[in-house]
């Protein structure tokens, strides 16, 4: 008698362990295709961040996450209203590529409390608190600096030059491109005495504005009072090489460097308009979508994430059907 009652209980035992076996499966099942993603993108301001919004409305879409985004058309209030409507939603995770380094403390501290991990993507903050966002996904913006500055000392070298005046096309102030651009660049050529930066101007990674900095860069300076172009994105460069190529009497050697790698910039390295281009991948999405996975299933996450890039140069043999833009 007594083996059949304990029979009955280890039988009902294992029932009920199987059902909730399975309970907790489905549940996990609901929980993985319901996550949401709260994404705050700075603007469209140019095909690199039109590319980059693509990249990661794909990779939401290949994951099977939702995906709620916003659109700041390049303001930071815009941006901190969307963050908080993403806290208010409660999403699982909120990415926002900030439009300048400062100010989101506040924002972001709420994200904290409400237990929303904060992945930076593109660009960086400027905070004391590095708890406020969990991870960074984008390029090493100082590298990128670096390697412009690395290809015009080669260049100065195979013509020869003995003094080469520079202007330099700055991205948006305060923004973390345009300063670690910035930092890198003059960090190679400074030592270097051939090489004087003459004039930053801020063309906000517009290609409006890299036309208009340009005009009045020439009004200023004549159209040979420069040697060298460093523009800090491939919108503002383009649109500088408009305005170059109608005016009279700028030397044939100008060397121009810009930085992103779309197409169209590549296009014009290979039609020698464009002397180096600086890669800067757009396709941030997969990398991004990767660490969602890893937080919303409980696992620790790397805190920063650059992907491998380069630069295209006229150095290089550009029929290799490798030298592509985005």
């Amino acid at each position: 008698m007594r083996k059949g009652i304990a029979m009955i209980l280890a039988l009902a035992l294992l029932l009920g362990l199987t059902g909730c076996s399975g309970k907790q499966e489905t549940e996990k099942e609901k929980d993985d295709s319901s996550i949401v993603v709260g994404f705050s993108q700075l603007g469209a301001e140019s095909s690199w961040r039109i590319a980059n919004t693509a990249s990661m409305e794909q990779a939401a879409k290949d994951f099977g996450y939702g995906l709620m985004m916003e659109n700041a058309n390049q303001k930071q209030e815009k941006q901190i209203d969307a963050i908080r409507s993403f806290i208010a939603y409660q999403v699982d995770v909120i990415v926002f590529s900030p439009i300048v380094e400062t100010g989101w403390d506040n924002v972001l501290k709420e994200a904290k409390q409400a237990g929303i991990p904060v992945i930076l993507m593109d660009r960086m903050i400027n905070t004391q608190d590095d708890s406020l966002y969990t991870a960074y996904v984008g390029a090493d913006f100082y590298a990128e600096g670096r390697r412009a500055g690395e290809y015009l000392i080669r260049k100065a070298d195979a013509l020869e030059k003995a003094q080469m005046r520079i202007v330099e096309i700055c991205g948006t102030a305060d923004s973390t491109p345009m300063r670690d651009r910035q930092q890198g660049f003059m960090d190679v050529i400074s030592q270097d005495s051939r090489f004087t930066v003459i004039d930053s101007v801020d063309g906000d990674f517009l290609r409006s504005k890299g036309e208009e900095c340009m005009r009045d860069l020439l009004a200023k300076y004549g159209s040979d009072g420069f040697d060298v172009v460093y523009s800090h994105n491939d919108a503002m460069t383009l649109g500088a090489l408009d305005v170059l190529e109608k005016t009279e009497g700028v030397p044939k050697d100008l060397v121009v460097i810009t930085v992103d790698g779309e197409k169209d910039a590549v296009d014009a390295l290979k039609a020698g308009r464009i002397n180096c281009v600086v890669q800067c991948t757009p396709n941030l999405g997969i990398s991004v979508m990767r660490l969602v996975k890893e937080l919303t299933e409980g696992r620790g996450v790397l805190k920063t994430y650059s992907p491998e890039e380069g630069a295209f140069t006229d150095f290089d043999d550009l029929t290799d059907p490798r030298v592509e833009g985005f």
